[in-house]
């Protein structure tokens, strides 16, 4: 391997290419809650590289149909409530753990609010921003066409898919 290769290296990615098909199909869900996403990255295994596992997950996440890309969206908590007793819900979300009440009580309204209008969960890949980022976020994206917004769903998905992908091979090394 190279000095390129992504977190996880080359034992992480091993073992994960060698997981049965039902174990290796959980561990996917945990990544992305789209079945047509995980049938996706199943069916390129084995990976070569941490890179072409990303690759694949960056084609799959496009491919997403409206209902696909719904299903996925239904495995994440809104913003400010992480999934109790997981781990990965609240290290993405550490940016809401220190917010004044003021501002999770904000974040609650403009969820419900987001939620009213698009019909589903407010998406952003919160990993590394402050509370008050993704306050702004969700400010700014309340006004985007339904079309506009499933795009940057999408990508954001993406980012999200990238980074837990990127913690399954790492944490496949232990």
């Amino acid at each position: 391997m190279t000095s390129s290769t992504p977190p996880g290296g080359p034992g992480g990615l091993a073992r994960f290419n060698a997981l049965a098909e039902p174990a290796a199909r959980a561990a996917l869900h945990e990544v992305c809650a789209s079945s047509a996403w995980g049938r996706h990255l199943l069916a390129k295994r084995p990976y070569a590289t941490a890179e072409d596992l990303y690759t694949a997950s960056d084609t799959a996440t496009a491919a997403l149909s409206a209902d696909d890309l719904a299903e996925a969206m239904a495995g994440h908590p809104p913003i400010g409530r992480p999934k109790p007793g997981d781990p990965a819900s609240a290290r993405e979300q550490r940016g809401m753990a220190g917010a004044s009440e003021e501002l999770k009580a904000e974040m609650l309204e403009l969820n419900l609010a987001y939620q009213e209008r698009f019909g589903h969960v407010f998406l952003i890949c919160a990993t590394g921003r402050s509370g008050e980022q993704m306050r702004d976020a969700v400010r700014e994206r309340i006004g985007n066409t339904p079309e506009r917004e499933r795009e940057i769903v999408r990508t954001e998905l993406g980012k999200i898919n990238r980074i837990r992908l990127g913690n399954l091979v790492q944490e496949e090394q232990a």
